[in-house]
């Protein structure tokens, strides 16, 4: 049964983190002590539970807490070697838990166990950081909240921040809470819901005053033929610079892209000050070690022609890379870990938006979202004061921190095919469906595309959410329509690696029975979507400069000759020879091109059930029903072929072990002597 401080402690968590105004996506901490009977004494003992390293406050659960002995914790005091060594304090909290499991304890743990307060939340609200990030912090705050919150001056999340709070806290009975310079705000209270009502208290008054009192235009006037373009222009530009800049924040390691037109972000692209305050990039800790130290900002008018922005582009993303560089070897230690890119992972163009990239989806949108936080945290600034962020070397000592090293170092390994974005078509159902599956499993971001949107979009909700995967409505046989899909796929995304030619149809009748109507639906379905599917993918992924896949779902019948079934065998020999045509053709690029040749998928085929597995039935004379099996006993294995077996060799073919295999075609027919490939 779960303790009633904790049970409030996660309410109030939850509701603090729900609203976006109060913190930063898993940003800051909240923390409840009380007492529990310890199993060993039988005695009560006075207990800290605190959110723990990681995770979400708005989503925060009892295992996301750290749980501490309170007596312990602040033992440590005593023993506490001075800022210099201040880091082996975190190895430390280990020694203070209390039971087993929970959360490992942040940085952050100090804070809320010195303080002496029964309830301490840490935050990351913009208003707060607004005042916490001017150049005369200290003097708005008197003047915002008097003197119940106190100042305290920047100093790296640790031990000793924790100390100062306390003694803050101490000294300033009155206090309902402080403003951290640089960083954030804390406050407390006696009961749980009085923290929450400081915390909020202090946010609240924090944007009164910086709407009353800030000036009208705090990034200066908009700068003519910066202004946002219309949304449909704004986007299609997007969608083709979104490979180009995807390619270049790549450089060091493959990345995750999203995409972000905000009404936040187009103004502030739209303003005199972006250069300069983009350049003196974020502050909170949180905002940096997703965004990093500062962004790429595009210095061209938003009408600029979309070769001139490319070009351009590649000219800042050298600069930018030597920047980093330089960033780096000035702050370095002989004990710093290694450099670990030089890349962007904020790219901004004006009249467009906002370009964002992690390891994920859900990184890659989170800097975007950190990124927002920023733009209101220096509006607030410059609204009031001048935005006046901590120093380079004070960054640099976060961000390559050796607590934060440890912490990337802990997690897991990424899947095989993490990083990289696949579009299925006709992946709403059957083959395509579990061929969908089987990549957003193995770590892709997927694009369900299909005929049915809303089949789609059903198909991709079951994957996931959209930072796993999304539907987008796909007409294989209309170019337009294809380079619409993969327009939606790019800024999802970022950009396409790898690409599924499932789409399909089938008609079974003899010769003279085949309409001339026949053999043009299954032509253009098959034959030429699969070359407009392939002509657009290869577009992007050479504009990546990444390589990719190309995976052709053909069919047993591309080599098989097979009665009553012209229109659909020759379209799948024509598919076939694409699959060499494009190897041949697309290897220069690093770009693979595989076929899949399947054979009697019929439980769970949308062709099967479709049509055609009444008509191949009736061709073989076998109940419909029986097909499946009729269809294994005619192999070598005797062993029926399901979705999901075409879907491991697609998986086999992208996940990493035939790197250096083009042209080929996978059999995946149980063994069917009359089609091997010679």
């Amino acid at each position: 049964m779960t303790n009633p401080v904790v049970r409030k402690l996660l309410e109030r968590s939850n509701r603090l983190g729900a609203d976006p105004r109060n913190t930063n996506y898993a940003g800051g901490n909240t923390s409840a002590k009380g007492t529990e009977t310890d199993p060993v004494t039988g005695q009560p003992v006075e207990l800290l539970w605190v959110k723990g390293s990681g995770g979400d406050l708005g989503t925060l659960k009892e295992s996301g807490l750290a749980v501490l002995r309170l007596d312990r914790l602040r033992s440590l005091a005593d023993v506490y070697p001075g800022v210099g060594r201040e880091d082996e304090m975190v190895a430390a909290f280990d020694f203070c838990l209390h039971g087993r499991g929970g959360a490992a304890p942040s940085i952050d743990t100090a804070m809320h166990g010195l303080v002496d307060a029964a309830h301490v939340d840490h935050l990351h609200p913009d208003s707060g950081i607004a005042l916490a990030t001017a150049a005369d912090g200290e003097a708005l705050t008197r003047e915002c909240f008097g003197d119940r919150v106190v100042w305290v001056p920047w100093r790296r999340p640790g031990f000793q921040l924790g100390l100062d709070i306390a003694a803050i806290k101490e000294k300033n009975p009155q206090a309902i809470g402080c403003v951290l310079g640089g960083h954030g705000i804390t406050a407390w209270g006696a009961t749980s819901e009085e923290a929450e009502a400081n915390s909020l208290d202090i946010i609240r008054t924090a944007e009164r005053f910086l709407a009353e009192k800030g000036k009208a235009e705090p990034f200066g006037a908009v700068v003519p033929g910066f202004e946002a373009l219309p949304e449909d222009e704004r986007r299609a530009k997007a969608a083709a610079l979104a490979p180009v800049i995807r390619g270049l924040a790549s450089t060091d390691r493959p990345q995750v892209g999203s995409f972000t037109d905000s009404d936040v972000v187009l103004e502030f692209l739209s303003r005199e000050k972006l250069a300069p305050l983009a350049a003196l990039g974020t502050s909170c800790p949180d905002h940096f070690l997703r965004t990093k130290v500062r962004p790429l900002v595009v210095d061209l008018p938003a009408t600029a022609p979309v070769e001139d922005v490319v070009a351009r582009l590649k000219e800042l993303h050298e600069e930018y890379r030597a920047e980093y560089a330089a960033y780096y070897q000035r702050h370095a230690t002989p004990d710093s870990p290694a450099m670990r890119g030089a890349d962007p992972a904020i790219v901004l163009v004006p009249g467009v938006g906002m370009f964002s990239f992690g390891a994920n989806k859900q990184t890659a949108r989170v800097a975007g979202e950190f990124y927002v936080n920023a733009i209101n945290v220096m509006r607030g600034a410059e609204a009031v004061s001048t935005y006046a962020p901590i120093d380079e070397s004070e960054k640099f000592r976060i961000e390559y921190w050796a607590l934060e090293e440890a912490k990337l170092q802990r997690m897991p390994k990424p899947k095989p095919l993490a990083t990289r974005v696949a579009l299925v078509t006709g992946a709403a159902s059957g083959i395509g469906k579990a061929i969908a599956e089987r990549l957003a499993a193995e770590g892709a971001c997927v694009v369900v595309a299909d005929l049915d949107l809303q089949k789609a979009t059903d198909a991709a909700a079951g994957i996931g959410g959209p930072d796993v995967a999304i539907g987008v409505a796909a007409d294989v046989s209309d170019a337009e329509a294809v380079a619409a899909a993969f327009r939606e796929a790019v800024l999802a995304f970022g950009g396409v690696d790898l690409v599924v030619n499932n789409a399909g149809l089938s008609i079974s009748k003899p010769l003279l029975e085949t309409t001339e109507r026949d053999w043009d639906l299954q032509h253009d379905v098959m034959a030429k979507g699969s070359f407009l599917v392939s002509r657009e993918a290869a577009r992007i992924m050479i504009e990546q400069g990444m390589g990719g896949d190309v995976v052709y779902i053909s069919s047993k019948n591309a080599v098989f000759a097979g009665p009553s079934n012209i229109a659909y065998s020759s379209t799948k020999a024509d598919q076939a020879h694409q699959v060499r045509l494009l190897a041949a053709e697309l290897g220069e690029h690093q770009i693979r091109v595989n076929g899949i040749n399947p054979d009697g998928v019929v439980r769970g085929s949308g062709i099967f059930a479709g049509g055609w597995g009444a008509q191949r039935a009736a061709v073989y004379g076998v109940p419909e029903e029986e097909l499946g099996q009729f269809y294994a006993q005619r192999t070598l294995l005797k062993r029926e072929v399901l979705p999901e077996h075409v879907a491991d060799a697609v998986f086999a073919l992208t996940g990493g072990e035939l790197s250096r295999t083009t042209g080929l075609h996978v059999p995946v027919d149980s063994g069917v002597a009359a089609a091997f490939l010679r």
